[in-house]
């Protein structure tokens, strides 16, 4: 099938089962959300206590076990590694930090458009807006330089780290945390939840679905076919909220929103900042390192800290709006990811040449 097909069929189908989810039990506007899922994951580990947010959601491992059997199967999957790994975790910190202001990854950004939540139209243009500020770095030679062909067994250290979860979420050990109210008790049925994202993860590691690339490569290459997949979900998602009725227009009482749009903004902004020193949004970091990537994985982990660090020290916003430590937090976040863009820039030193001949002849 034609790549531009393949991809624009993912996101129909990405769509499709977001809204199935919710029509399931998912929070609403909420059926796949990376940052959200991988939220409530951290707190069922008690990395937070934020009680109304924490579940093992089997969607996140269903991402990066998807991937990793379809990469299997089509000879893609490869470990490699050591492209800056620590700085991928602070980088990963801080997309978790901005997403969780704005509530919602980029394609719960695309989500919330589809059922008619205003709140996330700055969202999308800080998201773009930060994506291109993250080019002016990367036109200027910004790097983490590149990853390495590694042992194999590195590669299938995150996919047994997803099993794992799933694991945990079917025996529900006493130290696993599970929500009785608010977002993180609503969930759509367990196979339901893990099949769709399996599907998910299998769709996107053949079309290699990423918001960051869509909009990238608008901006750099004036090619649509990466983000022809965003269309994709956003017209599934809009006709199965009209056909059930769970469409609604408007800024004010939108499902796990708020309407401070400067933070809707901003908040989007560090997010697409981030992705674009990363190479991927949050979905595209599970779909690598179910590949076998483990600098996605690494990045992952940071967004699993950054999750952990919001709610500990409220930083997360909230329905309420965006409190005081969450606008420092998404300012420090930005100024952070700008030296570290800077700091990872290929800058050439010039050589001065020696006038001096008998110098010279010394060396």
């Amino acid at each position: 099938m034609d790549q531009k097909k393949i991809v624009i069929f993912s996101g129909i189908a990405v769509g499709a089962l977001a809204v199935l989810l919710t029509l399931l039990g998912n929070p609403p506007n909420m059926g796949i959300c990376g940052a959200c899922f991988i939220r409530d994951i951290a707190g069922a580990l008690g990395l937070h206590r934020a009680e109304i947010v924490q579940y093992l959601r089997p969607e996140i491992p269903g991402f990066i076990l998807g991937s990793f059997i379809i990469s299997l199967f089509s000879g893609e999957f490869r470990a490699r590694g050591g492209s800056a790994p620590l700085t991928r975790f602070v980088i990963g910190f801080f997309v978790m930090v901005g997403a969780l202001v704005f509530l919602g990854c980029p394609l719960r950004m695309v989500l919330r458009l589809a059922a008619g939540d205003l709140n996330a139209v700055p969202a999308f243009f800080g998201f773009a807006a930060g994506i291109y500020y993250g080019l002016f770095f990367i036109k200027k030679g910004y790097s983490l330089g590149r990853s390495y062909k590694m042992p194999q067994g590195n590669g299938y250290i995150m996919p047994a780290f997803a099993f794992v979860l799933l694991v945990l979420a079917v025996l529900a050990p006493s130290f696993i945390f599970f929500s009785e109210k608010g977002p993180g008790s609503m969930r759509a049925p367990f196979l339901a939840a893990l099949a769709a994202g399996l599907i998910v993860g299998m769709a996107a590691q053949r079309s290699r679905l990423c918001m960051q690339g869509g909009i990238r490569d608008i901006f750099l290459l004036r090619d649509f076919h990466l983000f022809s997949g965003f269309i994709g979900i956003f017209l599934a998602a809009l006709t199965l909220n009209l056909a059930f009725g769970k469409f609604q227009l408007g800024f004010a009482n939108q499902p796990i929103a708020h309407s401070m749009h400067l933070w809707n903004f901003l908040g989007m902004f560090l997010v697409g900042f981030g992705s674009a020193l990363l190479g991927g949004c949050p979905l595209r970091q599970c779909i690598l390192a179910g590949e076998g990537d483990t600098d996605a994985g690494m990045a992952l982990l940071g967004m699993i800290a950054g999750a952990a660090f919001s709610h500990n020290f409220g930083i997360a916003a909230s329905a309420n709006g965006v409190g005081i430590n969450s606008q420092v937090a998404v300012v420090l976040g930005i100024i952070l990811l700008s030296f570290i863009a800077v700091s990872n820039m290929a800058f050439e030193i010039p050589v001065r040449k020696e006038r001096n001949s008998s110098y010279a002849k010394e060396a």
